[in-house]
């Protein structure tokens, strides 16, 4: 089965991890044995060989720096103009792992369709086939101004989350509150001109409500679970889920254990003991077909790697390769076989068709 992945922080591995993502995982893992800077080292799972492998074939893959005030306690850059510097090292790895053969950017609908014929050509083994990716910004704190999301979109930038976690300069993130603004929303007109995604994930309750009141372009939220089942304000309510469905948006189904199962500790829980398989996550893909009535709006956005490792990931999940079983479960599930395509892949490729219809 081809698979679509909608969040993968590969750059941010490649340079704040540095991890070769050209290697394998287990290559990868074994080089950070010892090693205690990051809680998840020699835990990865993810790497460009095990996506081959797992015939995920296509990811939105997102550059990340934060802007901190002097004030904020997260981790990040002291200037907008760091945290741009920081991105535009993001771009060169990718544009690096398009040079020497690896990867393949997809910014438009004549390079999307000829890299889906590609993985569907069933005469070329996986391990001969470049990863595609869409390039995404988590957090729009690094655009200096938005003058800067016009030089984003000519490098192929086609989705923005405007926040990512705590207070940010354009909206307001997980466990933050507060509204957009006038710059968030001038950011939002200028994403709007340029047909640029709106990736709802991340954005607090506040921001999200304006941000779909003043936005009328394509909207997604590539990594984000469900509140009704994991009680958090970085997951969506019921609510947030039906006014995303009445959009067309499509909803990743994130495997962070913490946004699958309720009551995780961070360093203390583990996932046998939390009883967090990869079935959780069709709870929470369930929930939202439920919602909808259908299953035309949810898919995979595993952020896998994204900060955490096999600690904090699915205990039936050892690398990303095993998105694979995804098929399975779901028919055991009692889901059809167009039901199975449409959350692998079916469903962000029919949003990509209708949102760039006219790219």
């Amino acid at each position: 089965m081809f698979i679509i992945d909608a969040h993968l922080d590969l750059s941010m591995n490649a340079l704040e991890w540095n991890r070769d993502l050209t290697k394998s995982v287990k290559e990868i893992n074994q080089r950070e044995e010892g090693l205690t800077d990051k809680p998840d080292r020699g835990k990865a799972v993810v790497s460009l060989p095990e996506l081959r492998k797992g015939h995920i074939g296509l990811v939105v893959a997102t550059q990340i720096a934060r802007y901190v005030a002097p004030d904020n306690p997260l981790p990040g850059w002291h200037s907008p103009e760091q945290a741009w510097a920081q991105t535009q090292g993001q771009l060169a790895w990718y544009k690096a792992m398009e040079a020497k053969g690896e990867m393949r950017q997809i910014n438009n609908l004549t390079s999307l369709e000829a890299h889906v014929t590609l993985w569907k050509d069933e005469g070329t083994p996986s391990e001969k086939k470049v990863i595609g990716y869409i390039l995404s910004l988590e957090g729009a704190d690094s655009l200096i101004t938005t003058e800067h999301l016009h030089l984003a979109w000519q490098s192929g930038l086609r989705a923005v989350g405007p926040a990512h976690y705590g207070p940010g300069r354009y909206a307001q993130g997980t466990d933050a509150t507060g509204f957009m603004g006038p710059e968030g929303r001038k950011l939002l007109e200028e994403m709007e001109k340029l047909n640029i995604i709106l990736d709802a994930t991340h954005l607090c309750d506040d921001s999200f409500w304006e941000a779909l009141d003043h936005f009328n372009g394509p909207v997604w939220a590539s990594h984000n679970n469900c509140r009704a089942l994991v009680n958090h304000n970085r997951q969506f309510s019921d609510e947030q889920i039906k006014v995303l469905i009445e959009r067309g948006a499509v909803i990743g189904g994130a495997l962070d254990a913490w946004m699958m199962v309720p009551n995780w500790q961070r360093g203390i829980s583990t996932p046998k003991e939390m009883q967090c398989n990869l079935d959780v996550l069709i709870d929470h893909l369930d929930h939202i077909c439920q919602i909808a009535g259908n299953c035309n709006h949810v898919g995979i956005g595993s952020d896998l790697d994204g900060a955490f490792g096999k600690e904090q990931c699915p205990y039936d999940l050892e690398t990303i390769a095993d998105l694979q079983s995804f098929n399975e479960k779901l028919a055991d599930r009692g889901y059809t076989a167009d039901d199975i395509v449409k959350i692998c892949h079916g469903n962000w490729l029919r949003f990509l068709r209708k949102a760039w219809q006219n790219n």
